[in-house]
């Protein structure tokens, strides 16, 4: 088991567990894995960000590799600009939907994908002072500005969307966060009557009380300015959800129902399938059954979704908790992209976003979180598992039960659906309570 890495690289509160010291060190790797590359760096707007990016940059040119600062941008365009323009690797500095106070590493390939498990097990040696390197003064690399690189992921983008969004009223939810670099500027480029909240980052109000994690701000702005749709992004844009016209909540859940239906129309969902997590509604599962749209379902992450899309050649996937991957477009999740195509299909339909939606099911859904000492000796624990099946039982068909252990916190997470919520809250506090007996 990884104890640096976590489901979506190194993440922790700056100046504890990501100390510059850490940033430096697996800065230090990396430049010795792709000594005499190219490595890019970009992170949103933390106050820790620059912090942690001159140590990475330090630690890349002390072992040999070249550094290219990209800036503030959003972790799909780091992904995009690593394979668009030959990089050896590219790090994002990120702490996604968490308060400014924490943040982290995210590491990627030259393909632009999360790096191997295998690499990211040599780091953690590193790390522990397991293995060494040597450095030597006539082979450091040098660090370099490239901000033009934003440009080359907003082209990108702008040349997948078809038409314009002309006579729609969309408002964007920044999160005070990485979309500020990017998604004004699409919008207004493709010609939408724009409404902007949250776009003023001063390094501490990223992702507090605004984006992807807090959506009643979004919900009133749409519904006071008279918009067709909203759209929130988390910290580093790489999550979307959105909003329709009547102000209802649309998850990453129906925002694949209604861009899977697209592709279908399109022609371009190859096997007829998208890929999803274990924490996808049973409503969402059932209304792509009555659609005949096969559902695979993966692990929690958007790394594991990638990773079976990849294996399996299948073009679109994603999470409930709005992480959306194009594969066709993207390596990663995409927000804002994920905006752009469901504006697209808003213009080009003439549907509203709850015309497009409201045929998707959602079942009633209670999760619980309890904080533990020890997640592995839970998850393992014979009697646990026992509750769990009993619970599953009762439900049948007409329920569902996750319980699974955080990726980067010392929680449980326990999750019910089921066709009440009474239910949901009855079987959820039943496993809680079993759990705090153990």
């Amino acid at each position: 088991m990884k104890k640096y890495f976590g489901t979506d690289g190194i993440r922790g509160e700056a100046n504890h567990l990501l100390t510059p010291e850490l940033a430096l060190k697996v800065g230090q790797y990396l430049g010795h894995q792709y000594a005499g590359k190219k490595i890019v760096i970009g992170k949103d707007t933390r106050l820790s960000g620059d912090m942690l990016e001159h140590a990475l940059a330090s630690g890349m040119v002390s072992s040999g590799a070249d550094v290219y600062l990209l800036g503030v941008c959003a972790t799909p365009a780091l992904a995009y600009t690593i394979g668009a323009n030959g990089f050896a690797s590219g790090v994002m500095i990120s702490a996604s939907h968490n308060p400014f106070y924490d943040n982290g590493l995210k590491v990627f390939d030259e393909t632009g994908m999360k790096i191997s498990d295998e690499l990211e097990h040599e780091v953690e040696r590193y790390l522990e002072g397991e293995v060494s390197l040597t450095f030597e003064s006539d082979k450091i690399g040098r660090v370099h500005p490239y901000t033009e690189g934003i440009d080359t992921y907003i082209n990108h983008i702008e040349d997948i969307i078809q038409g314009d969004f002309n006579g729609l009223k969309i408002v964007l939810d920044l999160a005070h966060g990485s979309a500020v670099s990017s998604a004004r500027r699409l919008f207004e480029d493709l010609k939408a009557e724009l409404i902007v909240m949250n776009e003023s980052p001063d390094g501490i109000n990223i992702n507090y009380e605004c984006g992807s994690t807090h959506m009643d701000g979004l919900i009133e702005r749409v519904k006071l300015e008279k918009a067709d749709l909203g759209f929130a992004f988390d910290g580093d844009a790489d999550r979307c959800l959105a909003v329709d016209h009547l102000g209802n909540y649309i998850d990453g859940d129906k925002i694949l129902y209604v861009l899977s239906k697209g592709m279908i129309e399109a022609g371009v969902l190859d096997k007829n399938t998208v890929v999803s997590t274990v924490m996808s509604n049973l409503g969402f599962i059932k209304s792509m059954e009555r659609e005949k749209i096969n559902v695979v379902q993966t692990d929690v992450g958007d790394k594991n979704v990638f990773k079976e899309m990849v294996e399996q050649g299948y073009k679109l996937g994603g999470e409930q908790s709005g992480h959306v991957i194009l594969m066709d477009y993207a390596t990663t999740g995409d927000g804002v992209l994920t905006a752009l195509k469901l504006a697209e299909i808003v213009s080009k339909s003439k549907q509203s976003l709850h015309d497009l939606t409201k045929d998707c099911m959602t079942y009633p859904q209670v999760l619980k979180n309890i904080v533990v000492k020890d997640k592995k000796k839970v998850m393992h624990d014979v009697s646990l598992k026992d509750v769990v099946k009993n619970v599953e039982t009762a439900l049948n068909d007409q329920g569902r039960v996750l319980v699974r252990a955080s990726g980067t916190e010392p929680l449980v997470r326990v999750m019910i659906e089921a066709e009440t919520e009474d239910i949901c809250h009855q079987y959820v506090d039943l496993i809680i309570e079993h759990i705090e007996k153990l």
